[in-house]
């Protein structure tokens, strides 16, 4: 220990091996004993080391909820499915794994899971840079190995699920499944709603969707291919898109790929499915749309009796339908004068794919 007389400091190692100056409240330049010199140390090692602050309970939990969010939530680039359930999505996703399941093993066969071989090379590698690359490569296909075909993920929407599927066609399956279930009339599912392929994905912004459709399109629509189409979009958590913006950018795009393709709402051959939720644009080309109900897995099960029974349900006559007849008569005639002028709206916007596409860019 070394003392300092006219300054009144002290430096002494304290146990941890550090150095401290303790100011002295003492000045007179007598001898202190031990344990005065031990009371004067240990009140500078209090003093000294500042106490770390304690973290709010606040903290951990946002930071958690941000790791988690942003690792299982539905991102760009991702294919997979979208399914709407009724208010009980623990029970929509146990039915959707089920379900997918049994008709991915007819279509691709059972899961098989892929298990790292533990045999050892015998010669020994010299080359460093070779033995970082096979074991990247090992890390890489360990990863692999333990991603499923099926899994889910946060939607970003209340009551609807995202199942990401890996080496799947997403709409391949979902027709397989409809298709099946329109034919044997079986209901498998009490939870699930609707189930919408998701064959891509990239950012919702009008800058984007275009070029991100120019190519998407093409195995569908880009000449010598032929076919009639319609658009049907929904938006979600999402203030910043316009619908009509969107369908009017898109029937561009389909037809610059070939101007011999169009629009047809009452049955036509492609249904071109935006579903934008949050900052993510999710498409899918699909076949049959009107014929399965709209995807609806509870509507395609209906049997032909139930649905019968419930027209002639509401065809039973009343004491106001005298009144009404001609009320419905003249709303049916508008109905159909607006889908025909809908449909002219498209086609007429669709001409003019051109200029849709650059009035977003000026106004956004």
């Amino acid at each position: 220990m070394h003392t300092l007389h006219k300054t009144g400091e002290t430096k002494t190692l304290g146990p941890s091996g550090r150095l401290y100056i303790v100011v002295s409240q003492f000045n007179d330049v007598e001898r202190r004993s031990p344990l005065e010199l031990v009371g004067v140390w240990t009140g500078a090692s209090m003093a000294t080391e500042p106490r770390a602050k304690k973290r709010n309970k606040s903290a951990y939990v946002s930071h958690a909820a941000k790791k988690h969010r942003g690792s299982r939530e539905l991102e760009v680039g991702m294919q997979g499915l979208l399914i709407t359930c009724n208010m009980n999505e623990k029970k929509c996703t146990a039915e959707a794994y089920s379900l997918l399941n049994e008709y991915a093993d007819q279509l691709y066969g059972p899961e098989k899971f892929v298990e790292e071989p533990n045999s050892e090379d015998e010669e020994d590698d010299d080359d460093a840079e070779a033995a970082l690359e096979k074991e990247v490569e090992q890390i890489h296909t360990s990863t692999q190995s333990r991603l499923r075909r099926f899994q889910a993920l946060d939607s970003g929407a209340n009551n609807v699920v995202f199942i990401r599927t890996l080496n799947i066609e997403p709409d391949k399956l979902v027709h397989y499944i409809l298709k099946d279930l329109y034919a044997t009339k079986k209901k498998k599912t009490r939870a699930i709603l609707r189930m919408l392929p998701v064959s891509g994905s990239c950012k919702a912004f009008m800058e984007e969707i275009p070029k991100y459709f120019e190519t998407f399109l093409e195995p569908w629509f880009k000449a010598p291919k032929k076919a009639t189409f319609q658009i049907v979009y929904k938006a979600r958590n999402n203030s910043h898109m316009s619908r009509d913006d969107v369908i009017r950018a898109l029937a561009g795009v389909v037809i610059n790929l070939n101007p011999e393709n169009k629009v047809d709402l009452n049955n036509p051959e492609y249904t071109i499915i935006v579903e934008i939720i949050k900052g993510v644009c999710c498409v899918s080309v699909v076949q049959d749309y009107i014929l399965f109900r709209k995807y609806n897995l509870q509507e395609v099960a209906k049997s032909d009796i139930e649905g019968k029974l419930k027209k002639t349900i509401y065809a039973v006559p009343s004491e106001n339908d005298n009144c009404q007849e001609s009320k419905e008569s003249s709303d049916a005639k508008e109905a159909k004068t607006k889908g025909g002028q809908d449909e002219q709206e498209l086609e007429h916007s669709a001409g003019n794919g051109k200029e849709n596409l650059q009035e977003p860019e000026s106004g956004e």
